[in-house]
């Protein structure tokens, strides 16, 4: 059985934490042999798993033991291994599944860009371009395809995790439209359509991203009478009014990038209409460590961050918002409510409603 000190000194501590990418790297092995999956509910011996996954059984046993150590797996008085609730979320078929989460995290060119963390904080720069000679998106699409097929999957399972627990969050009384801001497959909305059946939306995201819009908004999809989908930039415009648009997760490119989607929202919408901005925040957080670590990872590929409550503020704030109430959508996600104030004024003439 592991044992692990339940009060470790700072000195085991520490050499634990300089060793994280072992963790790290024994997470990514179980998800990519499908280890979590082989196992049943029933204990098992490394040797059958061995079996079932087409591994060795020895460095399986290592494997195995060493994630035993963090909580994934549980190793047993007799030498088989369990499932915890930890190791299920590896399953594929787990409704909770972070296995694709856990994927994306790890991708190889992760293991490239961490090292460089100094020379990031230096420069205040992403450093992928000087690694792989193209920006992070670029390379992702035009050179890595297992990577990019990660990262939307891993989107995809993060996006339709949250959307009910917004869906059933938002307060829409009075709200007959809503825009979905670069709401990638268009979950949110989704849920949103389902919840209320006078409700109508527009998901607006860019050309490649809303081509596998949820089925559920496609043509001939239950919800597509009410949907609209409208490929587009919103770094570039806005083109349409609504009484609430959301904006979830896309706020971490560098400053321009944010300050024009805010101020290009602010300008399309009508005096009164409501901006919900939902994101991870590196304070006031249960996961604060995962924010962190994830903030970190931004600033390398793409130059971007996470958002303090305050910063996030100041940008909605700057853009020409009155922000109101911040809520917890869940221990990764808040909810910023904000409305445009009457002194602002959409540009209607230009717009068409949703």
């Amino acid at each position: 059985m592991t044992t692990v000190s339940p009060t470790p000194s700072p000195a085991m501590r520490l050499r634990e934490l300089v060793f994280g990418a072992a963790c790290a790297a024994a997470v990514r092995a179980a998800a990519r042999l499908g280890v979590a999956d082989a196992l049943d509910d029933e204990p098992a011996e490394a040797e059958e798993l061995a079996a079932a996954i087409k591994a060795e059984p020895q460095p399986l046993r290592r494997l195995l033991h060493t994630l035993s150590c963090y909580g994934i797996f549980e190793e047993t008085g007799d030498g088989r291994f369990v499932h915890t609730d930890m190791s299920r979320m590896l399953r594929d078929d787990a409704p909770n599944s972070l296995r694709y989460i856990a994927l994306w995290c790890t991708e190889p060119w992760t293991w490239d860009v961490w090292p460089r963390l100094d020379e990031a904080v230096r420069s205040g720069k992403s450093v992928f371009p000087d690694l792989y000679g193209k920006e992070f998106f670029t390379y992702l699409h035009q050179d890595a395809p297992e990577s990019a097929h990660v990262f939307n999957r891993a989107m995809t399972t993060s996006s339709r995790q949250s959307a009910e627990e917004v869906a059933e969050l938002l307060d829409l009384t009075g709200v007959t439209s809503v825009v979905d801001i670069g709401g990638g497959q268009g979950h949110v909305l989704a849920s949103l359509l389902e919840r209320h059946p006078e409700l109508c939306g527009t998901l607006l995201d860019l050309p490649e991203v809303v081509e596998n819009a949820d089925p559920r908004l496609k043509e001939g999809g239950p919800l597509a009478s009410r949907a609209r989908i409208l490929p587009g930039d919103c770094r570039r415009e806005v083109p349409v009014q609504a009484d609430m648009y959301i904006i979830k997760n896309i706020l971490e490119w560098d400053d321009d990038s944010t300050r024009r989607t805010l101020r290009n929202v602010v300008g399309a919408a009508r005096p009164g209409a409501r901006v919900v901005v939902i994101e991870n925040l590196v304070d006031d957080t249960p996961s604060m460590r995962f924010t962190t670590a994830m903030d970190l990872l931004l600033l390398l590929n793409v130059g971007g961050a996470k958002h303090t409550r305050e910063s996030l503020v100041g940008r909605m704030t700057d853009a020409g918002l009155q922000v109101g109430a911040v809520n917890p959508v869940n221990a990764y996600l808040h909810a910023l409510e904000s409305t445009v104030p009457a002194g602002e004024r959409g540009r209607s003439r230009e717009l068409s409603d949703v």
